[in-house]
């Protein structure tokens, strides 16, 4: 399950309920435990946590990727006693339930876990508090909770909106320098030779116009730079009338 998170924080506690939910019925599915556990409703109250009628231990670990965090699972004394009794020897743990933990973790979107260790269940539960968003999931069965999945999650920050403009600025664009224009006939047209000088409608030593794209946006003076022909800007065309007419 993939979770996207955007700008609408109402909707993001919403989407973010749902995952862990999600999340909850995951690590319940991959636990290291003959039960056929269920996760019941996300409950958001620090002081209302549903846990285990005799709480074993708590495994935390931190949250980091599309959301950061911590997420803790609260496991019965029952299951806590199975695994130390393992047929195959005692099992560690924080490394038993890491399949749970990244079951978890993948329901909320791309997310890692990270650091798994042991605590004690009060401490590990009140380590949740005052942080961020926080859900405690309990996962029961047969109506005995077994288990409880809390997480406590910060959203990322939403992303800038970016203006149309920023979306262009790599766009090349045609610019053009005008010195000046002329109206000819055909008959004129056909008539150029060689050596023959065309009066423009513009004087020796007006400003020259900068069109982009057909466009005027600036007049400057014609300079040399480097034996190539350069505009010196003297002036930004801003005048809504004039901006965007051809220069006369």
């Amino acid at each position: 399950m993939t979770t996207a998170y955007g700008t609408d924080r109402s909707s993001d506690s919403e989407t973010i309920a749902a995952a862990v939910a999600a999340a909850a019925q995951a690590a319940a599915a991959a636990l290291p435990a003959e039960l056929d556990l269920r996760a019941g409703d996300p409950v958001s109250d620090p002081e209302a946590v549903p846990l285990p009628a005799e709480p074993g231990v708590a495994v935390t670990a931190a949250l980091g990727g599309e959301v950061s965090g911590d997420i803790v699972l609260v496991l019965s004394a029952e299951i806590v006693a199975a695994l130390t009794n393992s047929p195959v020897g005692p099992m560690d743990v924080p490394t038993a339930l890491r399949p749970a933990l990244e079951a978890a973790a993948a329901a909320l979107g791309r997310v890692r876990v990270a650091a798994e260790r042991t605590e004690d269940v009060v401490a590990a539960l009140d380590g949740l508090r005052d942080k961020g968003v926080f859900l405690a999931v309990p996962l029961a069965a047969g109506g005995e909770v077994s288990a409880t999945l809390a997480l406590q999650v910060t959203l990322p920050q939403p992303r800038e909106r970016r203006g149309s403009l920023d979306l262009l600025r790599n766009v090349a664009m045609e610019v053009t320098v005008e010195i000046g224009r002329t109206r000819m006939t055909v008959s004129e047209l056909l008539s150029l030779h060689p050596g023959e000088v065309i009066e423009l409608d513009r004087a020796a030593g007006a400003p020259a116009d900068l069109l982009v794209n057909g466009t005027l946006i600036a007049r400057g003076e014609i300079v040399v730079v480097d034996e190539d022909f350069g505009l010196r800007i003297s002036e930004i065309v801003t005048d809504a009338g004039e901006y965007g007419r051809p220069s006369a």
